[in-house]
């Protein structure tokens, strides 16, 4: 048995109410059993009906006569100072008008039915390959687990290479020291998979690094410096510059960097993520479906990730400001100063527009650099030569590529800052075909890897200064100052 009741205004239900009988409550006789189901009703709903004149339903009609009873017993004078609090009627409803309540009073479904239904479930959960996990009181279940089969085909490779079995047997034997062998029983050089002689294997590695969606044709010193972060064969550089220079799209779309005549400005280093700003468009493009015409290119100084927006080219200031606090601000902030070779005018319109969709009555200020832009430019050509490639190699709208190209830029090795956007930004490397998983060692969990993003961060700054010297160095050998 349960006590169970229905909350309704007009003929429409508001809320539902039931539970078991405690033990002690099992002993009650039938009339109050039935009155233990109002106070229960009152006691839950009471925030809905203090105050308000309402009726009470019940199938007992006995209740009718509740406030007339001569005698009570001590609990029916507890419960009935309690109904005192309320304004309302009681009526007597016959239990074939009284559906509802009466269901929610029922006993509940088998013990047996139920654990009967849970089998039958955890079934259809294994058939779908997802992960469950049966606990006394509970079922768990897990989320789809994903394998990479590329890997277990690396390591069946690895047993029929001559050179690997025989460093296996130098690991085993405990003499090789650079060698191991993780947890899943692959070999690895230095925490590097090693892939073995298979020219199969390989080619399909550096078509992976180069040409796939999430890869758009890096030069050879990005392609290498992001592969060799997972894989090592011997003479591996040398065969990803013979691919890369081999690249048929590559010699279609690629320019030539040529050094920018005077003397080189270095700017100062900025001291956190996206706190200093590079802004620059890209136009002369091809109206897309979309009305698209010119790419909005916003780089981040310190980490160099980017954002590539496609606009309109008749896209206002202020719906600029709109679009940069939809894209930029609700992911990095605000940022304190702003690098453009843009006229002043424009910034300070811009700036403007952006506290005015902020709606902040704060009078926010920002520095304004008018150098010529260095580090969106350089990234314009980068962005450029990937459109190229992708256009090219997919046959398809320039804008509908946009998102990939970004992802291959801030997932590419850069040297100023001796490792991808993305592991700067983030800490970590992003996960793609080829980098599936780091296991052992190359792990890095918990609050260590905020501890690795600061320590990058100071790694960064200081290279970036490096970076600079020598290429003002470099620069300057052949230019004199004006």
């Amino acid at each position: 048995m349960r006590l169970g009741g229905v909350l309704m205004q007009k003929g429409k239900v508001v809320a539902y109410a039931s539970r078991q009988l405690k033990t002690h409550e099992k002993n009650y006789p039938t009339h109050d059993l039935e009155l233990a189901a109002v106070v229960f009703t009152l006691k839950m709903w009471r925030h809905y009906l203090y105050g308000s004149r309402f009726e009470v339903f019940s199938d007992h009609q006995s209740l009718k006569y509740l406030f007339d009873q001569k005698e009570l017993n001590m609990r029916q004078r507890r419960w009935l100072e309690f109904l005192k609090d309320y304004d309302f009627k009681l009526s007597y409803h016959p239990g074939k008008a009284n559906v509802v309540a009466d269901v929610l009073s029922r006993k509940s479904l088998h013990m047996s039915s139920l654990m009967a239904k849970e089998l039958e479930l955890i079934e259809e959960f294994r058939d779908l390959s997802l992960v469950c996990e049966v606990t006394p009181k509970s079922v768990r279940l897990g989320m789809l687990k994903l394998t990479n089969p590329f890997l277990e085909e690396i390591k069946e490779c690895q047993k029929t290479n001559k050179k690997l079995v025989e460093n296996l047997e130098f690991i085993k034997e405990g003499k090789e020291i650079d060698f191991g062998v993780d947890e899943n029983g692959i070999i690895r050089y230095r925490g590097r998979i090693c892939v073995p002689d298979v020219p199969e294997l390989k080619k399909m590695i550096m078509e992976e690094g180069h040409q796939s969606g999430l890869s758009i044709h890096p030069g050879v010193t990005k392609m290498y410096q992001d592969l060799k972060k997972l894989f090592w064969w011997p003479g591996m550089k040398r065969q990803i510059s013979e691919f890369v220079y081999a690249c048929l799209v590559c010699q279609k779309s690629k320019v030539e960097h040529q050094k920018p005549s005077g003397l080189l400005q270095p700017l100062f280093v900025p001291e956190w993520k996206w706190d200093i700003i590079a802004m620059d468009f890209v136009g002369g493009l091809p109206k897309t479906a979309k009305g698209n015409e010119v790419i909005w290119v916003i780089v981040d100084r310190l980490t160099k990730s980017a954002h590539f927006l496609a606009i309109k080219t008749c896209t206002l200031v202020p719906k600029l400001a709109e679009i940069y606090i939809e894209q930029i601000v609700r992911l990095h902030g605000i940022p304190s100063s702003i690098i453009s070779d843009r006229d002043p005018q424009f910034t300070s319109r811009f700036w403007e527009s952006l506290q005015e969709a902020l709606g902040t009555k704060l009078r926010l200020s920002s520095a304004y650099h008018p150098q010529t832009d260095g580090q969106s430019e350089r990234t314009i050509q980068s962005l450029e030569d990937l459109l190229r490639a992708c256009v090219l190699e997919q046959s398809i709208s320039w804008d509908s590529c946009l998102p990939l190209i970004e992802f291959t830029y801030n997932n590419s090795f850069h040297s100023s800052i001796g490792m991808t956007p993305f592991e700067s930004l983030y800490g970590r490397r992003c996960r793609t075909p080829l980098c599936w998983y780091e296991s052992g060692e190359n792990m890095i969990l918990g609050p260590k890897i905020v501890q690795e993003t600061t320590e990058k961060i100071k790694m960064i700054r200081e290279k970036m200064k490096v970076s600079q010297s020598r290429q003002k160095s470099y620069h300057d050998k052949r230019k004199k100052d004006i």
